[in-house]
């Protein structure tokens, strides 16, 4: 007879945790196992990794989970090796091999592809993608034989560096470092790189190194998060302003911070700002987001007090513990 499962007690957690997502874990399950191990009462993710991709994953909680969206539009950085002359059904390995070609690749020919896919690029989003036509992912499409004609998009390459990689199994391959905007897909890429080498390539590894101003040196493993006490659980936990790095600062006084937190614009002598990070005075807290025009600092997302008074509060315990 089976023992009765524990009900986890849930709670309030606000914050962001960075994880380094291990292979073969989508990023909705490795969300809910760090959900689980937090206990939190809410998350969300700044964006997916393909199961057979590791790396850098922002794991949002709480009032943390508002400002998720920021990160969607972050530039990426990705390294990833490609085996060059066997294309595959998904441009990865877990698809079917669809065609092979000799291989010779020069490293005058590196230098080439390396300058023709860096800056303004366009690329065509592949058909093993979570885009959706007619409320239906695309992969789901791919899995039924269905090819569903996509449109080019405008991506751009920050930077780019190719090189030979070790030989993998008898192969040629090489490896991908690559600085992208967002919705960049680094598997075509590497099928275009291919392509233009005149052999065909597709992905063997995939690793999100950095993402926005986050990267991999300051992400922690599931397993080291499960290997932890509760309270040194959520010390890894970064507060949500943290998503918000590089926003101008505007600092409220109380009065006009609740006034704010109401969703009331406020008038001062700000100059006109996209992007506006507005904190509390006293006590100090995040309130959320707003940008600035003709001195006035218009509400854009917002924590509500219940959430500010948690974060306060977890603040103050983590400080009493010793």
């Amino acid at each position: 007879m089976n023992a009765p499962r524990t009900r986890v007690q849930r709670r309030p957690v606000h914050g962001v945790l960075l994880l380094d997502k291990p292979l073969g874990l989508s990023s909705n399950q490795a969300l809910q196992k760090a959900k689980w191990l937090l206990r939190a009462e809410k998350a969300g993710h700044t964006g997916t990794l393909d199961p057979l991709a590791t790396g850098v994953l922002p794991l949002c909680f709480g009032a943390a989970t508002k400002f998720s969206q920021l990160h969607l539009d972050a530039d990426k950085t990705y390294e990833a090796t490609a085996r060059l002359g066997i294309k595959t059904s998904t441009g990865d390995a877990e698809g079917e091999v669809i065609a092979e070609r000799p291989v010779h690749v020069t490293a005058e020919d590196l230098a080439r592809v390396e300058a023709q896919f860096t800056g303004p690029i366009r690329q065509v989003p592949p058909m093993h993608s979570a885009l959706k036509k007619d409320g239906k992912a695309l992969y789901e499409y791919a899995r039924e034989g269905i090819e569903i004609e996509r449109a080019p998009r405008d991506v751009v390459i920050h930077a780019l560096k190719i090189t030979q990689a070790a030989a993998e199994s008898a192969g040629h391959a090489i490896k991908i470092v690559a600085s992208v905007s967002k919705g960049t897909y680094i598997r075509t890429l590497g099928e275009d790189i291919g392509e233009a080498l005149g052999c065909g390539a597709h992905l063997t590894s995939l690793r999100r190194t950095a993402t926005g101003g986050f990267g991999v040196a300051q992400c922690i493993t599931l397993e080291a998060l499960q290997a932890m006490g509760e309270e040194e659980r959520l010390a890894q936990l970064l507060p949500a302003e943290s998503l918000v790095e590089g926003h101008t600062v505007v600092t409220l006084g109380s009065e006009d911070a609740g006034r704010f937190l109401s969703g009331l614009r406020r008038r001062g002598t700000w100059p006109d700002a996209d992007h506006v990070a507005v904190f509390g005075e006293a006590p100090p807290a995040f309130l959320g987001t707003a940008h600035i025009a003709a001195n006035e600092l218009i509400p854009g997302r917002l924590l509500n007090p219940i959430e500010i008074q948690q974060i306060l509060l977890n603040a103050q315990q983590t400080e009493a513990t010793p």
